[in-house]
């Protein structure tokens, strides 16, 4: 019971107003590895198991909002098969047309999210 009204008392379970991590996730990993993630880790000035708990929370607030890569990737994809398909035409001195343009913009427009599912798949092996 406080002592003054000022006082508040901590309630059991939170720290530094969140909830209290007691809960352990462990893997296995080769030397090799382990060094990589410490790198990895140090490069962002934190612990190995602060840098793991952000990367598997990153990962997990992705998938559960459908991934920004999922969002984001085909529309690379589809700026860099824009830029190949008009680069090549002016680098072999050919013309291209407003209506050739056009149909490269629709063709890109319905390969665009195939390529990039395609890339996403490798990826994840």
């Amino acid at each position: 019971m406080p002592i003054l009204d000022s006082e508040q008392t901590m309630k059991r379970g939170k720290i530094r107003g969140r909830e209290s991590r007691n809960q352990t996730l462990t893997t296995k990993v080769t030397a090799t590895e382990y060094r990589a993630v410490e790198d990895a880790a140090g490069a962002e000035a934190k612990t190995t198991g602060e840098w793991l708990r952000d990367l598997a929370l990153d990962a997990v607030a992705a998938q559960t909002a459908g991934g920004t890569e999922t969002v984001v990737l085909p529309e690379i994809v589809g700026v860099r098969l824009l830029l190949v398909n008009v680069l090549r035409s002016v680098a072999t001195g050919q013309k291209l047309t407003p209506e050739a343009f056009d149909k490269l913009l629709d063709q890109i427009g319905t390969a665009k999210h195939e390529l990039a599912g395609k890339i996403l798949a490798e990826g994840r092996r």
